[in-house]
């Protein structure tokens, strides 16, 4: 399965993107504002692109995890996790060298769309750290709006709670 834009493809998780996953995962600047990384090791890394394989092996994956493709290359990864109420929580990370060119936007709208379209997602929800203004004005130019009230969070590498937006769209 792939998914394609004008400019990049998306498509399932694999082993394939080992090295260019840990990469991102586990540079302290790209995940600083974010609970799941970074990635301590490659083994971790290894460790969670198998369980996301698993899970596109089954018939209703509850979690679908895409590499970004730009001309070829992994530049990041989008995920879709079906929550227990029924919402769908969107999330991305980008390789930092790729960062302000539109590419999780674009990465973002695709997924959706392929959620949508093909797996019956409808209500997406999505969340940052307050302080990730590059997170919050993406949902934004998503058409995604914030919800009342600000939530908390524990960044990995922080030792510190953190204040949480939350932000969600139907379609």
């Amino acid at each position: 399965m792939r998914i394609t834009t004008e400019r990049l493809a998306l498509e399932p998780i694999s082993l394939d993107y080992l090295e260019s996953t840990y990469a991102y995962a586990s540079d302290l600047e790209t995940t600083r504002y974010m609970c799941f990384y970074p990635h301590d090791s490659i083994e971790e890394t290894r460790a969670f692109i198998e369980s996301a394989m698993e899970e596109w092996e089954k018939a209703r994956p509850g979690r679908c995890e895409f590499v970004v493709l730009a001309e070829g290359r992994h530049i990041g990864g989008i995920t879709l996790d079906r929550l227990e109420d029924g919402s769908v929580d969107l999330a991305w990370i980008m390789n930092k060298q790729y960062w302000g060119r539109g590419y999780a936007t674009e990465a973002a709208k695709a997924a959706m769309a392929w959620g949508r379209d093909n797996v019956g997602m409808h209500r997406f929800v999505a969340m940052c750290d307050s302080e990730n203004e590059r997170s919050w004005r993406l949902m934004e130019r998503l058409g995604m709006r914030r919800v009342p009230g600000v939530g908390k969070r524990k960044n990995r590498s922080s030792d510190e709670e953190r204040l949480e937006l939350t932000y969600e769209l139907v379609m």
